[in-house]
């Protein structure tokens, strides 16, 4: 399958995305969860089989430092970056609270997609049924045929509330405008290699892993297997010619990424996080 192919196929332009699983066990939760643990209320000691932060290959930089002219200049079209206290967030970080999102949002109806390649079956079910009964930790032996994400079959409007209140990176791409993307997704849960637009995504809560290479460099993956499984069966072989660029995203960091460059990425916890994307 070419690149050109597979980026027909990847995530372009949507406004919500919910990535989840085939559920390993039964979940329950409270709608009244305590959120002071740091975690908004999500963490629940509940983390993935893959749950090594690593280490870090992407430069990290100071956002307070950073002036757009660098960023075009340095990072924009050449490689990723992972930038610290670039915007404020802190009023969108408590609406994405356990207890608030299942408040406002809980009783609508959201629909999910596959996870792999072609997407192709759909199912529909309330936001709260996702976070009581599909959001969890996940196996790596799960294809992407039974991972299920909610992706742009949504109705944005009514997210609109809560996309208002996030501050996204202010640097723009000449010629470009944002489009965002808001995820919920539970431990071992992540998307497989594709590419598409640059953009940015940022962690609210939780961890998520990130693996990167340039676009002349094409992963080797299968697209119907998870990241966990890559993470287990493909990534201990490889040289280290071929192996990617990684770094774990943790709240309040943004990492950025360029067009077409190639990524997969992991959640290490039950996260939140919000993704822009520029075109």
């Amino acid at each position: 399958m070419s690149p050109q192919t597979f980026s027909c196929l990847a995530l372009l332009s949507f406004v919500v995305l919910l990535e989840a699983e085939r559920p390993t066990r039964d979940q329950h939760h409270d709608d009244d969860d305590d959120d002071d643990d740091g975690g908004g209320g999500w963490a629940g000691g509940s983390r993935s089989s893959g749950d090594d932060e690593g280490p870090c290959d992407v430069e990290v930089v100071d956002g307070s430092s950073l002036s757009l002219a660098r960023f075009l200049d340095s990072y924009a079209y050449s490689r990723p970056v992972v930038i610290t206290g670039l915007t404020d967030n802190a009023k969108f970080r408590s609406l994405c609270s356990k207890q608030n999102l299942l408040r406002e949002y809980g009783d609508r109806q959201v629909r999910l997609s596959t996870a792999n390649t072609y997407s192709y079956r759909k199912v529909d079910v309330s936001f709260r049924h996702y976070v009581d009964v599909i959001l969890g930790p996940r196996s790596p032996d799960v294809l992407g045929s039974d991972t299920l994400y909610l992706f742009g079959d949504n109705n944005a409007s009514e997210w609109r509330n809560l996309l208002d209140a996030y501050r996204p990176p202010p640097f723009l791409l000449p010629g470009t405008g944002r489009a965002l993307s808001f995820g919920v997704a539970g431990p071992g849960t992540g998307v497989p290699f594709h590419w598409h637009g640059p953009g940015y995504s940022e962690v609210i809560y939780g961890r998520k892993r990130w693996f990167l290479y340039p676009p002349d460099e094409e992963p080797l993956f299968h697209p119907n297997a998870s990241t966990l499984a890559w993470l287990r069966d493909v990534y201990p072989r490889l040289t280290p010619r071929r192996a990617p660029l990684r770094c774990t995203v943790r709240p309040g960091q943004v990492l950025y990424f360029p067009a077409r460059w190639w990524h997969a990425t992991l959640n290490l916890d039950t996260s939140v996080f919000i993704s822009t994307f520029l075109g």
